[in-house]
């Protein structure tokens, strides 16, 4: 009992030392209160509706171990983010991170938002704030130049006129920088389906716009003569450049050109009203093939529907199959007429003909159907495939114009395959099972990936009728086993179907049919055991009431009134000796 006493008071002197030491007990450090400090502690922004502000705030560990800080978001509005949020900071070290508010689009200028960004040690629970405000400003405040970007604008364009078809001109435009910083490396693309640049292949480059500052840009054009008549044409700006700090930017314009639209005829008049030239315009509207699918191989007749939607009748019509007439820019023929020489007929062949169809006319909103014989050359691989058509003909002016069309014709290149018997089957019987030998043969000169293959057939059962085959070599085969039970006698058709994919992903099917013969089962005569030459059963018949009446005019006669025993035939056995009683012939009970 003293000894337990004399402990006790030993650990209660050591708790009150350490107490008043300042120490615990352990010789282990402890982290100090407060051990998280982040700066800064507030910060306020502005920015635009639908643009991103963000703040970098820098948190330091300021305990005597490592602390992994997590950061959390409260009191915010407008979705804020921190990146990354979660840092592992040793004794003393410290780490910034970047806190993200987005501007909603619809924000009022003058509205704001307060963000409080908290981080929390996961070690001794000690934390810091830092309280974040975002105010929105009018989008028409000038930004610092600091965050600014070069923008270029088209401020104006001029072509010095109207412009008549086939002539060249000049259009020139005027750039301006209304940004904060230079426009670098500035490339200026002029395009479009009406007009045709000249000279530099419609791209010009300025090296340098500064802020503020404008340039002229000048590119050569021409006017086709597919253009006459119409009042106007268009031609697109594309506009790239750089800011010197890695940024890219884009700018597009879509410039309207005024054409000199002729008048026809008349007195003239003070106010004359100009009339729109009329002109042909042909167009394919639908094509067919006599051939569906195409293969390599295939020799098929192209019917084309051709239909006159302009507003003019379209005299001499040419059409060039797979090439372009010689007609030059003007819309003069050059020198040679009309020439097939530079057509593209790799893939489509014309065949009985040339590549030339002549059609005459077709008056304006009339319908022509024309055709052209084409062959698939056999080293086409599947696909689709463009067939270029030109049609030249006579404006009633007297221009020559070309009218292209583009039609697309599909090739696929299908399986071949024969299915047949791989040796002789046999003859077929109603009501007996019999093995169906048969073989699927790859007959083309490639490969084929075929799926399941299954034989069916009316009046009969089948069994082991289906099997998945795979590929399928040139001139490998493949063999299925098959069990038929004819359920009657005569021709028999069995069908064959084998499912794939084609050249265009699509599911198709092979069919084919094969017609065998199916016998009569044989009938087995059953002798009486015992005898011999297999002869048949006489069988004695029951005596009827006629025979009977005969029989007893017969006694009265004298002629005898005894049965007549059956006389057998040539070559059958004797009727055995039964006393006059019936034959029993042996079977089964019931």
């Amino acid at each position: 009992m003293k000894k337990w006493i004399v402990l006790s008071s030993f650990i209660m002197f050591s708790m009150l030392l350490a107490l008043v030491s300042g120490q615990p007990a352990s010789a282990a450090p402890q982290l100090q209160a407060g051990s998280l400090v982040v700066s800064p502690t507030s910060a306020a922004q502005s920015g635009i509706p639908g643009n991103l502000v963000q703040y970098t705030l820098t948190v330091t560990n300021n305990g005597a171990a490592e602390a992994l800080v997590n950061t959390s978001i409260s009191g915010n509005a407008w979705v804020t983010s921190a990146a990354p949020n979660q840092l592992t900071l040793a004794a003393g070290a410290q780490s910034s991170l970047t806190v993200s508010v987005a501007v909603p689009g619809n924000a009022s200028p003058g509205s704001s938002d307060v963000a409080t960004i908290t981080f929390v040690s996961g070690l001794d629970a000690s934390s810091a704030t830092a309280i974040l405000t975002t105010t929105v400003v009018s989008p028409t405040v000038t930004a610092q130049p600091a965050s600014g970007r070069p923008l270029v604008v088209l401020e104006s364009y001029t072509t010095g006129g109207a412009i008549n078809p086939g002539k060249e001109f000049d259009l020139s435009i005027k750039l301006s920088n209304v940004g904060q910083l230079t426009a670098t490396n500035m490339v200026i693309t002029f395009g479009g389906s009406d007009f045709l640049p000249r000279a530099t292949g419609g791209v010009r480059a300025v090296s340098n716009l500064d802020a503020g500052y404008k340039v002229d840009v000048t590119q050569p054009m021409f006017a086709p003569l597919s253009l006459w008549g119409y009042p106007y044409g268009s031609v697109s700006v594309n506009i790239t450049y750089n800011d010197g700090f890695g940024g890219s930017y884009t700018e597009a314009f879509l410039l309207t050109i005024n054409l000199v639209v002729p008048a026809w005829g008349g007195t003239a008049t003070p106010t004359p009203t100009p009339t729109q030239l009329a002109r042909p315009q042909l167009v394919v509207s639908g094509y067919t093939t006599d051939v569906d699918p195409l293969q390599p191989g295939s020799v098929f007749e192209l019917g084309l529907d051709i239909r006159n939607l302009g507003t003019a009748d379209a005299r001499s019509i040419t059409m060039v199959v797979g090439g372009t007439a010689s007609v030059d820019a003007s819309g003069t023929a050059v020198p040679g007429g009309i020439s097939g020489a530079g057509s593209d007929t790799t893939n489509f062949a014309p065949l009985g003909s040339s590549n030339l169809v002549f059609l005459g006319d077709i008056p304006a909103g009339s319908l022509m159907q024309a055709s052209q014989k084409l062959i698939v050359n056999v080293s086409a691989n599947p696909g689709a495939y463009p067939l270029k058509l030109s049609f030249v003909y006579t404006a009633p002016n007297g221009q020559r114009m070309i009218d292209d069309q583009v039609i697309t014709l599909l090739v696929y290149s299908l399986p071949q395959v024969e299915i047949s018997f791989y040796q002789d089957p046999g003859m077929f019987m109603a009501g007996q099972t019999s093995s169906l030998p048969l073989q699927i043969n790859n007959i083309s000169r490639k490969s084929a990936i075929l799926g399941t293959f299954k034989v069916t057939a009316e009046n009969a059962d089948l069994m082991n009728n289906t099997i998945l085959i795979g590929t399928l070599e040139p001139g490998g085969y493949y063999t299925l086993d098959a069990m038929l039970t004819p359920w009657s006698a005569g021709p028999l058709e069995l069908k064959f179907t084998i499912n794939y994919t084609d050249d265009f992903n699509q599911p198709r099917q092979i069919e084919q049919s094969l017609t065998i013969d199916v016998l009569e089962m044989p009938v087995m005569e059953t002798p009486i055991p015992g005898t011999e030459g297999g002869g048949e059963v006489i069988i004695e018949q029951p005596e009827t009431f006629w025979q009977k009446i005969l029989r007893f005019l017969r006694g009265l006669f004298g002629l005898g009134s005894e049965k007549e025993t059956p006389t057998p035939m040539p070559g059958e056995m004797e009727p055995l000796p039964n006393e006059g009683k019936p034959i029993i012939v042996p079977g089964g009970k019931g």
